[in-house]
């Protein structure tokens, strides 16, 4: 929401060709991403439940052989769409590492560098950021995206400081400086590293609650861990998708792969499954719609409506399940969401209405430790930007233009070519 008066954040519309992308704007393929005081008028006729997947991109005329070529192979027979279904799991599911380039003291936060334990015996390195001179008060936890790591929540850690917030940022196994992982990374993954996070925040006597904030799948991650842990007080969803189907359908656009609805959503299902088989993930173990209907404390979701990586629609999706898990029972905690009306899938924290939301969100969640009202105040103050970093090319289509490559090489070989 960009109230009167607020300049909208320069650039943070994309202005794609002249900002350089980062890796977490595409969420996926990577070789080898009751009513509330936060609502935000929409634009007119558009509607978070709407169907609409908005900004979504275009098939050229030019593409309208080539797709009907590639249709007509890939309906010869099951083999070509289970060949391309493991071919895509080979790509998708092994994010380039980044290592932070910035850490805390880049922002004249105070830090300390620790190990967060997971029962899979990986420890995940993290940054601890005490705030108000580490008095023990209420702590959030932070979840990178994909192909993302902590140094891009500091911006966020840097809000959350200002309104009184401990915070712990940590790498997601995968990611950041932790080794690459032998099995494709899952949303699945996420949250179970979140839920390590959430448990070591819970562990420390300087504590005395818990929120998480998470970011597209970082996003997904925080859902599945606090359905994980009730002692989670308040969950800020920004940018997530909604269920698996819809994000890997999602990544077959963004690679701009010529296939039209009836075989795409049939070859999204069967890639769903075959990517998460190596894990042994459901699909509903791993979806942020089912996560938002078992957890049952406090819920902020948080969407931008030009978001062209997660489609604006997964916002009213998310919030349809929520309240529909909650509308018999009349203690149920509140779902708030924040429609930010120009906003991209990134950078957010540069609207002063995203970090007034958080700050006050978690303050009333985790009860202080300042009144909502003062720290929406001192967050909104924050002057919140963007990192600079080197540019990260996308990895999923280095070198693959317009990802039809891949598809054609997965026929080829369902039909035994070279």
């Amino acid at each position: 929401m960009v109230l009167p008066g607020e300049a909208s954040p320069g650039g943070l519309d994309g202005r794609l060709a002249g900002i350089p992308r980062h890796a977490e704007h595409v969420v996926g393929i990577a070789s080898g991403h009751g009513g509330s005081v936060w609502r935000c008028p929409a634009e007119p006729g558009r509607h978070a439940s709407d169907g609409i997947e908005a900004g979504q991109p275009r098939i050229p005329g030019a593409m309208t052989s080539r797709r009907l070529g590639l249709t007509a192979a890939l309906t010869v027979g099951p083999i070509a769409a289970w060949r391309f279904a493991h071919e895509y799991r080979a790509r998708a599911g092994y994010p380039h590492r980044h290592p932070p380039e910035h850490d805390p003291s880049f922002l004249d936060l105070p830090f300390e560098t620790i190990g967060v334990p997971t029962p899979a015996g990986i420890v995940l390195p993290a940054w601890w950021i005490p705030a108000r001179e580490g008095v023990p008060g209420p702590a959030v936890l932070l979840v990178h995206g994909w192909e993302s790591a902590r140094d891009r929540t500091l911006p966020n850690a840097q809000i959350l400081n200002a309104a009184g917030f401990h915070v712990l940022t940590l790498d997601i196994r995968g990611h950041g400086t932790n080794p690459a992982e032998e099995l494709p990374l899952t949303a699945g993954e996420f949250g179970a590293d979140a839920l390590a996070g959430v448990r070591a925040l819970l562990a420390r006597e300087d504590v005395t609650a818990v929120g998480i904030l998470g970011h597209s799948m970082g996003g997904i991650g925080a859902l599945l861990a606090a359905a994980a842990e009730p002692r989670v007080k308040g969950v800020v969803a920004a940018s997530t998708p909604a269920d698996p189907y819809r994000l890997t359908r999602q990544t077959f656009r963004l690679a701009r792969l010529p296939l039209p609805g009836p075989l795409a959503y049939p070859l999204a299902w069967l890639t769903t499954h075959v990517f998460l088989a190596p894990r042994g993930h459901t699909v509903q173990s791993v979806s942020a719609s089912h996560a938002i209907e078992t957890y049952q404390g406090p819920v902020l979701l948080i969407h931008g409506d030009a978001d062209r990586v997660v489609p604006f629609s997964h916002l009213g999706r998310l919030e349809r399940r929520a309240r529909e898990a909650r509308e018999d029972d009349p203690r149920a905690a509140p779902v708030e969401v924040l429609e930010i009306p120009g906003g991209e899938h990134s950078w957010l924290y540069e609207y002063a209405s995203y970090r007034g939301a958080i700050a006050r969100f978690f303050a009333t969640a985790l009860g202080g430790p300042l009144e909502p009202d003062v720290a929406e105040a001192a967050a909104r103050a924050v002057p919140a930007a963007r990192l600079p970093q080197r540019e990260h090319p996308f990895s999923a289509i280095e070198g693959e233009p317009g990802g039809v490559r891949t598809l054609v090489r997965a026929i080829r070989m369902a039909g035994g070519g070279k």
